[in-house]
């Protein structure tokens, strides 16, 4: 009886050991599991800065809808930014463990070539931009000129004085996109509108995307030469257009970009004298970007988002545009969607009616 007590106290103290052994390696594994992690690296501001860096995190928002259990890391820029302090920040993501990264702006161009090409087994996403022949990184850009043409439509249709304005933030190819598209939408209505046209600096400097005082300057200089609506495509330094139209109050409006500014502006009351947005939905790129990766789809090289895809439009936010204006510019994005119209993207070349 001694032996069989003994016996099972032993085969007792093997199981109780066995079981305390299987834990511990459970639990080792569990915490060398990887993260699953997403990176986001923004432009200047963060994610509640309205456009861009807000449309990239509600991106990773909607793809957390139907991926549980992913976290995100996030790390702003600021206006002292160059290369180097930009590649620091992806190499801290990684470090972190973010894998993937989404990339908030063409300005990450230079530090993403270096950061991709050291690390070939992170995948990366950049707005607005593609580093071409990197297997790691997908370009998510986006057809502005058709959400702008659709604004600039709209313009066309609400001007009683048949003069309208637009402000760029920099003078670059990418901004001149935008200025294409909207002077396209003008002229397909009314090819004699008065038109005028300003950027708020050129490069290198970049400080055109983040001026208010520029905007303000630029914008109540039109609505005094005679324009009534006047299109931002300037990132922050449109606020100040918003700041404009507002003070010269009835009669005088002022149409956002990329995110309904008429939810986000700076100042609620600018709500009354936004007339709609051109939208740029980069959280549509973003969210189609994580999922791809996380399915196992992800392909290198650039994606395009336009009317097709709902990767642009505009909002009617505030109700200031009539029922037959949306009708139209409905028609005129399903035409845009269809190839039936297609935008200029070259503002120097927009002379005549588009499409």
């Amino acid at each position: 009886m001694q032996k069989k007590t003994l016996g099972r106290a032993l085969a007792g103290a093997v199981a109780a050991g066995l079981a305390l052994s299987v834990v511990s390696l459970t639990g080792t594994a569990a915490s060398a599991a990887p993260k699953k992690l997403v990176g986001i690296a923004f432009d200047l501001g963060g994610k509640e800065q309205p456009g861009f860096n807000q449309l990239a995190y509600i991106g990773f928002k909607t793809f957390l809808k139907t991926h549980p259990g992913w976290t995100e890391k996030d790390l702003q820029g600021n206006n002292a930014d160059t290369d180097a302090t930009r590649a620091q920040r992806l190499k801290l993501l990684i470090s972190a463990g973010a894998n993937p990264i989404v990339v908030v702006g063409y300005s990450y161009e230079n530090a993403l070539k270096e950061v991709a090409a050291a690390n070939p087994n992170v995948k990366f996403s950049i707005v607005d931009d593609n580093i071409a022949g990197a297997n790691n990184v997908e370009g998510l850009e986006f057809h502005a000129e058709e959400g702008s043409y659709l604004v600039g439509v709209a313009a066309a249709l609400t001007t009683k004085t048949n003069s309208v304005g637009f402000i760029g933030g920099v003078n670059i190819p990418l901004i001149q996109s935008f200025e294409a598209g909207f002077k396209a939408g003008v002229y397909k209505v009314n090819p004699k509108i008065k038109y005028q046209s300003t950027y708020a600096s050129n490069p290198p400097d970049m400080s055109g995307f983040n001026a208010p005082d520029k905007g303000h300057e630029a914008a109540l200089g039109m609505f005094q030469n005679g324009a009534d609506v006047v299109y931002s495509a300037a990132g922050s330094t449109g606020q100040g257009a918003h700041k404009a139209a507002f003070e010269l109050g009835k009669g005088h409006w002022s149409i956002g970009v990329d995110a309904d500014e008429a939810l986000y502006a700076s100042n609620a009351k600018y709500k009354s004298v936004i007339l709609t947005s051109a939208l740029k939905n980069v959280d549509v790129g973003v969210n189609s970007f994580l999922s791809d990766v996380v399915a196992g789809t992800f392909k290198a090289d650039v994606h395009y988002f336009d009317a097709s895809n709902d990767g642009v439009g505009f909002t009617t936010t505030g109700n200031h545009l009539s029922a037959a204006t949306i009708a139209k510019l409905n028609t005129i994005k399903y035409s845009l969607a269809s190839g039936a119209i297609v935008v200029p993207t070259d503002p120097t070349k927009v002379t005549l009616p588009q499409g």
